[in-house]
């Protein structure tokens, strides 16, 4: 198996953070198309957050004088059975990038990146939030009596910051 480098990592975890963008973009769809207007807001938001993380990690290695190259992403889920499944996936996918950001973490350690190592620890803070906050929703969706009160939980709460951080790193072409 071949070693991967900090910098090839961070190469793949740009597709990951635009796959995680379109995947809570299909959600954000197909709660739109179930008249669930704040669920949809939530993930159209959350679609917007990972885009921005994305481009973060461009403006690093454009930064650091690394090449960057787009990749394109892999069909998304764009069905569900139940409120319930797209919020689990949401969730199953935090965990996922976490894992993924330790693992960035680890390798830029390992290589004695300081600059790298620094630089990942905004985005280990942030799966913090994200993992929480998502768990939060899918225990207010798997408690809710109806889907009434999840959408007034969700206008009534704040849930994450909305990629409103103002230590986030810089984002390649502005933050949207």
């Amino acid at each position: 198996m071949a070693r991967h480098t900090f910098t090839t990592l961070l190469s793949k975890q740009v597709g990951n953070e635009f796959a995680a963008s379109q995947q809570y973009l299909a959600i954000a769809v197909w709660f739109d198309g179930q008249d669930l207007p704040r669920l949809a807001a939530h993930f159209y938001r959350q679609s917007l957050e990972e885009r921005n993380h994305g481009l973060m990690l461009v403006q690093y290695m454009l930064d650091r004088g690394h090449e960057v190259q787009i990749p394109g992403v892999e069909e998304v889920r764009n069905t569900f059975s139940s409120v319930e499944d797209p919020v689990a996936l949401a969730l199953s996918q935090e965990k996922q990038v976490t894992r993924d950001i330790e693992a960035l973490f680890a390798q830029a350690r390992s290589e004695n990146d300081a600059l790298g190592e620094q630089f990942m620890l905004w985005f280990l803070k942030e799966q913090v939030e994200e993992v929480a906050s998502m768990s939060t929703l899918l225990a207010i969706v798997q408690r809710a009596d109806n889907l009434f009160d999840v959408e007034n939980f969700l206008a009534r709460e704040i849930v994450g910051d909305a990629g409103n951080d103002p230590n986030m790193p810089p984002t390649a072409g502005g933050a949207l």
